[in-house]
């Protein structure tokens, strides 16, 4: 997965999203933790929009990526903080080595679909964990597989003044992986500069997930629709799951049962 390209422009193409839906979500779930939330790690963090945010409200940021350039950007926005700063490191989600225990993890945006690899994704869940301070919370979404599934053949375009994105999908029913072909055409002066780039994304399953999540040493795994406290609905677009760290852990006001 590259991003060579898109990085720099990644913002302004996604302007769309409600990040604060991200924010209030995370918020709500960190004041139910019985572990008092101080460190938090933003897994895949990509251009650091979320990491910034919690750094804001309070919270002490680490944050990874893969991507140098994603990074980068994260950087750049993190310099305008009027208050501490996350620390960002290059990581993939694999590769997962921090100094410390945190006190919670998040992975927004169906980061955890770009890890395409079964075993790099259950190497990346044994390592939250191992950093995960018993009974801390690991949140995460996804894209719901039939949704991914949907978008074989679909072409999108994004544009902004600089830039014109071109996305082609197409979804390998054998592997169960979108493959995005991106042209991007980079307006300089009175010409356009292409540049190309592939992204891959997996229909994870839930049951995939949560057998790799509970392999992991996750106690308790919930799954709710996009951003809300109810059961994913059959035409849902993105699920979100609530993990509690170690044994014998019970999802923050949850009834057991």
């Amino acid at each position: 997965m590259a991003y060579e390209g898109l990085a720099r422009y990644y913002d302004a193409l996604t302007a769309d999203v409600d990040y604060s839906r991200w924010e209030a979500w995370y918020e709500r779930w960190f004041q139910r933790s019985s572990v008092p939330v101080r460190l938090v790690l933003d897994l895949a963090c990509g251009t650091g929009t979320l990491s910034c945010a919690l750094a804001r409200r309070g919270y002490t940021v680490v944050a990874t990526d893969q991507s140098q350039e994603m990074l980068g950007e994260a950087m750049e926005k993190a310099a305008e903080l009027p208050c501490e700063a996350p620390l960002f490191l290059h990581q993939a989600v694999e590769e997962l080595d921090l100094f410390g225990t945190i006190d919670a993890c998040v992975s927004s945006l169906d980061s955890l679909n770009y890890v395409t690899d079964e075993h790099a994704l259950a190497e990346g869940l044994r390592r939250v964990h191992t950093f995960l301070m018993p009974d801390g919370l690991f949140l995460f979404d996804i894209v719901a597989p039939a949704w991914l599934e949907r978008l074989d053949g679909e072409l999108f375009v994004d544009e902004t003044e600089e830039v014109l994105c071109l996305w082609r999908s197409s979804f390998d029913r054998e592997s169960r992986v979108l493959t995005y072909g991106m042209d991007l055409f980079e307006r300089e002066g009175a010409l356009w500069r292409r540049e190309q780039e592939e992204h891959q994304e997996r229909a994870w399953s839930v049951a995939e997930l949560t057998r790799l999540l509970e392999q992991a040493g996750f106690a308790s795994v919930s799954v709710y629709g996009e951003l809300e406290e109810r059961a994913p609905g059959p035409e849902e677009r993105r699920l979100c799951f609530v993990c509690v760290n170690g044994e014998g852990g019970q999802t923050p006001g949850q009834s057991p049962g």
